[in-house]
């Protein structure tokens, strides 16, 4: 991490591989969440779902991985997320973190960062904020 971060600098982008079952799968055992909708592509169907799709934690660890690529977790102090749409089987997905804010807090210096998680066509998946202690 530079000595001397600015509001506009950008974090570098995480780009992953296209979603696929056997993501979803390895992550439902890894997190517990054996939600069938995110599996089971008849269960999805009949949820109204044209297939399985990411489970929002995933997208959520994705977009948190852009942080602590560029700072150790230790540092991490706060972590916001919405979700802004589904992330489906071939999404092709960019996590994106850029420097709005340097702040105090608790006394400590700190950075307000945005994130955004979008897919190859550039829907929003995840939007978000992080504040990370600067040393």
């Amino acid at each position: 991490m530079s000595s001397s971060i600015c509001i506009g600098d950008k974090l570098p982008d995480l780009q992953l591989s296209p979603v696929n079952r056997t993501t979803l799968a390895l992550f439902g055992g890894a997190s517990g969440d054996h939600n069938p909708i995110h599996i089971d592509i008849d269960f999805a169907r009949r949820a109204g779902m044209p297939d399985v799709f990411a489970q929002g934690m995933l997208g959520m660890a994705w977009l948190a991985r852009v942080i602590t690529l560029w700072v150790p977790q230790a540092r991490l102090r706060k972590y916001d997320v919405r979700f802004a749409g589904i992330t489906h089987l071939g999404n092709v997905m960019t996590c994106k973190a850029e420097v709005v804010e340097l702040m105090e807090l608790e006394g400590e210096a700190c950075a307000r960062i945005s994130l955004t998680s979008s897919n190859q066509f550039g829907q929003n998946k995840i939007l978000g904020e992080a504040i990370v202690a600067l040393k």
